[in-house]
């Protein structure tokens, strides 16, 4: 037993440390359920039996909790190597409303973004590394025209900021110096050279942060900015959001389909609808705190997003 020297220069016994025990005061091992849920089948029929699924590197099936633009979401288990567009639009049964597919996000929110052309993309461990994303937690989250990349990374990045322990200053602080911009650029703030601050911000925090938390937590901002580029700049240098999703960005206009019917004037909380009855309204820009309450009561379309 160690010792600590008493007042009188005596040995003194170190109190022993507590014993450490598990659930029910048993031995207790933690790991993930869904590796739980693999052992007794391993056991039952074999590695053997097990590692015939899957890729060379990684073995077996993996659950992932298919999500957001898909018409059939849930839990899914496939074999290792699986293409994502087979568990898109086989399983999940593919975007609703015939909409477009765009992206789908891996991993949870410390993820990154896939596009269209990485659909055929084998998903395991070194592939989906390798595409710039992970298989984290297991999450597939799959987004569809009506998405904002900027938006997307915004959102995910700000779970992580509020996840972030705060132990360490590269994910402390570099993490909501990053959600800081991606706020200016969603509200039409953006300025140039603040997605090479976004880069060396997340490449910074990816080389020093002390967890994996804060390691992957720039995932969806580096994804964004290598296959959806193009977004971030319309943002920054056109004030505009090509997914017209953006609220501070966005501009109502009413077309020609306008029948005069003046439900979109009497809804306006703002009053920035003008026109008489029968004749085509138009929306003063000045007024417009785009709400979007016109859209949704116009019965004929006119209104449209630009």
């Amino acid at each position: 037993m160690r010792s600590i020297e008493g007042k009188r220069g005596e040995p003194t016994p170190r109190p022993p440390f507590p014993a450490v025990k598990g659930l029910f005061a048993k031995p207790t091992m933690l790991n993930n359920v869904e590796t739980y849920a693999n052992v007794p089948q391993i056991i039952l029929k074999g590695a053997d039996w097990f590692c015939e699924m899957g890729t060379e590197k990684s073995k077996g099936t993996k659950v992932f909790a298919l999500g957001g633009k898909i018409n059939n979401t849930g839990l899914v288990e496939v074999p290792m190597g699986t293409p994502l567009r087979t568990i898109i639009y086989d399983i999940g049964g593919g975007i609703p409303n015939g909409k477009a597919f765009k992206a789908v996000q891996t991993g949870g929110p410390s993820g990154g973004c896939l596009p269209a052309e990485l659909l055929d993309t084998p998903v395991d461990y070194d592939n989906l590394i390798a595409a710039g994303s992970m298989m984290g937690s297991g999450g597939m989250i799959v987004m569809d025209e009506d998405n904002c990349m900027v938006d997307i990374a915004r959102f995910f990045l700000d779970f992580t900021v509020d996840e972030s322990c705060g132990k360490c200053a590269p994910c402390r602080i570099g993490t909501r110096r990053m959600l800081e911009i991606l706020e200016r650029i969603v509200e039409g703030k953006g300025e140039e050279g603040d997605i090479e601050k976004l880069e060396n911000l997340a490449n910074t925090i990816k080389a020093t942060a002390l967890c994996g938390l804060g390691q992957t937590a720039p995932n969806p901002v580096l994804s964004t900015l290598k296959f959806f580029r193009h977004e971030y700049e319309a943002h920054i240098k056109e004030k505009k959001c090509p997914a017209h999703h953006c609220q501070k960005l966005l501009q109502y206009v009413i077309t020609d389909k306008c029948r005069g019917c003046t439900l979109c004037s009497k809804i306006c909380p703002a009053g920035a609808i003008t026109g008489s009855v029968k004749e085509m309204h138009h929306i003063d820009t000045a007024k417009c705190l785009k709400c979007g309450a016109c859209i949704e009561k116009c019965r004929f379309g006119a209104i449209v997003k630009i």
